[in-house]
């Protein structure tokens, strides 16, 4: 019986060739998603044989922001985007005017017009959330005060691209394309600016407010109520229903993008005790779309263009790379922040990807930016986000490095800051056996909270200046800055505590934490948490003091109560 099986076989290729091109690429010490790429351009328009609907592929992919973002969603709390608002903020404005300007510096060289040279420009200001949030989730640290950051800069990104995408057509003909009526209709009149500019920012103001008045209550109650079914399939069914409706509704009904709509789906789920839960049955969809998006991208590269054009892309890939990275950089440490999470921003930052393919359709479609333009971007696209893994490899020397010139970073992290040191009124008696505790997250806030109430003296150290901030103003001792730098510690009085606790999840630097403490105070006890075997043997063979990881405890405290409730049954039993 003949009948059109496009979607089934457009999925099969895609899945089956980045099966085999991401297990060449790991086998050759690359990413997978280097061979994802490649599996797109293979089974794409610009290379012979076999060629994959590339109409399919593209909304498949949406599929794949959508349950990407909702994942991410489901892991950032409201607490967590509104604790790093003051770097991501100001951060992400000024970074996507600096990159933009560049793009359209380097389009006015080439001839092009003013608003070729904005679009240009935007499309090469924003990264590409998925890959970000794959490199964070397989390096660990998407949870971390650096992924936090990182996360919140690339959620502003967004709103402002959303903002771009309303505003461009309205600005088309001053810029010298085409005019788009309120239909989407070509040679309309352009209609007022600024009620166009209020009518977006109200439909995105009160699909934010829907969404955390209404849907924080609601969208928890209802995954809830299918839980209580105990079946796994509707279950399953919920969370995906609520990540993919809420995204198309808060298109279609507040012209709010998908990825973004999403991504507050999974924050309002997050509410839910069974937001763990959710992120585990969704997470093999999610994988398996995540692969549909690379494919995706593949297949939209021209291969050409490294011939007909180097020189322009050359130009395109080092203000993607290099050009945003360094002005991220910058940014962070005006902003009075570490050398470490400046080095983080700027390294996630280092690529462009979906968002940059919308607005460069959006730019084509308004007559505003030429053919090449479009061309340039895809393939600046793909090749900083096979780049993006080396760029991150590449901060792992310079953190050292800094670390090993302590007068260098000293001049970055701003020791002015007078969160960095503890203030003259705290009491001497204060900073003698007390505890220094390094971190102040889920885990932290627990440990200080059991001190402060059995009056122990301790002091915070944190990277997060807000929380530092809010912690002297509750009359907690905290200094602001990265406790792998032995200043951070000797501010802590490091040399006088009775025991260090190091409650970050982002491990890097607790070998040299524990060296500066013993060094400076070779009593000193160490308390110590990880997160994987690797690391706790390492420190056990150093010697690092009590080492606790979140599953081993989690097993232990349930066996325990296990044990001691059958205990308690048997007795029962005996009498």
């Amino acid at each position: 019986m003949p009948h059109n099986i496009s979607l089934i076989t457009t999925i099969a290729a895609a899945l089956g060739a980045g099966l085999l091109f991401g297990y060449l690429a790991t086998r050759l010490k690359l990413p997978a998603l280097v061979g994802y790429l490649a599996a797109g351009i293979i089974i794409g328009p610009a290379t012979p044989g076999f060629v994959a609907d590339t109409a399919l592929a593209g909304q498949l992919a949406e599929i794949g922001v959508m349950l990407m973002m909702f994942g991410v969603g489901l892991h950032f709390s409201l607490d967590d985007l509104w604790a790093v608002r003051k770097v991501a903020l100001p951060g992400a404005v000024l970074q996507i005017a600096v990159a933009t300007a560049l793009g359209m510096a380097l389009a006015h060289y080439w001839g092009w017009t003013i608003g070729g040279g904005l679009v240009f420009g935007l499309a090469l200001s924003v990264a590409s959330t998925v890959v970000l949030l794959r490199a964070l989730e397989e390096r660990g640290i998407l949870d971390s005060f650096n992924g936090r950051i990182a996360v919140g800069w690339l959620v502003v990104e967004d709103l402002v691209t959303v903002l771009m995408l309303v505003l461009l057509p309205a600005l088309a003909g001053s810029l010298g394309g085409e005019v788009v009526d309120a239909h989407g209709g070509h040679g309309g009149g352009g209609g007022d600016l600024w009620t166009t500019l209020a009518l977006t920012l109200g439909q995105v103001a009160a699909f934010i407010v829907l969404m955390l008045v209404v849907g924080r209550k609601l969208f928890p109650w209802i995954l809830w109520q299918v839980a209580r079914t105990n079946s796994r399939e509707l279950f399953t069914l919920c969370v995906i229903a609520a990540a993919v409706g809420i995204a198309y509704a808060s298109t279609h009904y507040f012209g709010v993008s998908f990825a973004l709509g999403s991504f507050f789906a999974g924050m309002v789920l997050r509410e839910s005790a069974l937001a763990h839960r959710a992120a585990e049955e969704s997470l093999p969809l999610r994988d398996a779309f995540a692969v549909l998006f690379f494919v995706s991208v593949g297949m939209l590269f021209e291969p050409s263009i490294l011939i007909e054009q180097p020189l322009k892309l050359l130009a395109v890939v080092l203000i993607i790379v290099v050009g945003k990275s360094v002005a991220a950089f910058l940014l962070v440490i005006v902003l009075r922040y570490p050398a470490k999470t400046a080095l983080m921003v700027s390294a996630s930052l280092a690529q462009i990807g979906e968002f940059s393919f919308i607005l460069a359709a959006l730019g084509l479609s308004l007559k505003l930016m030429p053919v090449e333009g479009q061309s340039l971007i895809l393939a600046g696209a793909i090749i900083s986000i096979a780049l993006n893994p080396v760029v991150f490899r590449v901060t792992k020397p310079l953190e050292r490095w800094f670390s090993t010139n302590p007068s260098l970073a000293a001049k970055f992290d701003r020791p002015a800051d007078p969160l960095a040191e503890l203030p003259m009124s705290v009491p001497h008696e204060h900073l003698r056996g007390q505890v220094v505790l390094v971190g102040y997250g889920r885990v932290g806030r627990r440990i200080a909270a059991a001190l402060k109430e059995k009056g122990i003296a301790f002091v915070v150290a944190e990277q997060n200046r807000e929380v530092v901030d809010q912690l002297r103003k509750e009359g907690i001792h905290a200094v602001a800055g990265n406790a792998g730098e032995p200043a951070v510690l000797i501010q802590a009085h490091i040399a006088h505590a009775s025991m260090l606790v190091i409650a970050t999840p982002d491990t890097f630097h607790v070998r040299t934490m524990i060296e500066t403490a013993r060094a400076l105070n070779p009593n000193i006890k160490t308390v110590v948490r990880t997160h994987s075997d690797e690391e706790a043997d390492l420190l056990r063979n150093e010697r690092a003091g009590e080492i606790f990881m979140g599953e081993q405890e989690l097993a232990k405290g349930m066996t325990a109560h296990v044990l001691a409730s059958l205990s308690q049954s048997n007795k029962g039993h005996a009498h």
